[in-house]
C-alpha cells in the first residue's frame, strides 16, 4: 500500500473539528476519512505536534458518534473478544501485522520521530488496546487493511454509511 496523501485541510474542516473535539485540533495534516455528509470523521495528525510533543496516533477518530460507539464496545469488553480472535487466527494476526506496517509507512511520509519509532496505534501489531485508533485506521485506509478496526466497525452501532452529525448544515 502506498503512503497516504491528503488535500490541505480547510478552515471549515477545522471549525467542524473544533466542534467535534471541544477544542482546537492540533497538528492536522488533512482529513483522512469523511462522513457521508462531508464532515471529518478521521484526521491525519502530524507525528510531532506543534508544541514538539511526539504523537503516534496518525489516524485520529474525531466523529462524536463513532467515538461514542467505540467507547461502548470498549466498556462491553469487546477488546478482550477481539484479542482472543487475534490470538486464535494466524491469518488475522498476519493481516494485523501488515496493518501496523502500513500505518507506520503512512505516518513516516510526514516525518520520522525517534520517540515513537516502531510504535503505531491501538496496540498493533500484537495487542488490541484502543478501538478508537483501530477504527480510525480502518476508516482512513479502507476495508481489508486493518482486520481488528474492520471488526470493531462491524460490531459497533455506528456506520460510516449513515450521517449522525449534529452540526447545523451538515446534512445530518
Amino acid at each position: 500500500m502506498s503512503t497516504a496523501t491528503f488535500p490541505p485541510v480547510s478552515e471549515a474542516d477545522l471549525a467542524v473539528l473544533r466542534e467535534q473535539l471541544g477544542r482546537p485540533a492540533r497538528g492536522v495534516l488533512g482529513v483522512a476519512a469523511r462522513c457521508v455528509c462531508g464532515n471529518p470523521t478521521v484526521v491525519a495528525t502530524s507525528p510531532r505536534l506543534p508544541d514538539g510533543s511526539p504523537f503516534p496516533t496518525f489516524y485520529y477518530l474525531t466523529h462524536p458518534a463513532a467515538t461514542a460507539a467505540m467507547s461502548v464496545l470498549e466498556a462491553d469488553h469487546v477488546m478482550r473478544e477481539l484479542s482472543d480472535e487475534l490470538a486464535a487466527d494466524e491469518e488475522m494476526a498476519a493481516a494485523y501485522l501488515s496493518a501496523h506496517e502500513s500505518y507506520l509507512r503512512d505516518r513516516a511520509a510526514y516525518g520520522e520521530v525517534e520517540e515513537i519509532a516502531g510504535i503505531s496505534a491501538g496496540g498493533m501489531p500484537t495487542r488490541v488496546k484502543c478501538l478508537h485508533a483501530l477504527a480510525g485506521h480502518a476508516l482512513a485506509a479502507g476495508p481489508g487493511i486493518n482486520p481488528i478496526g474492520d471488526r470493531a466497525l462491524e460490531l459497533s452501532s455506528w456506520s460510516p454509511a449513515r450521517c449522525e452529525c449534529a452540526q447545523p448544515g451538515s446534512g445530518g
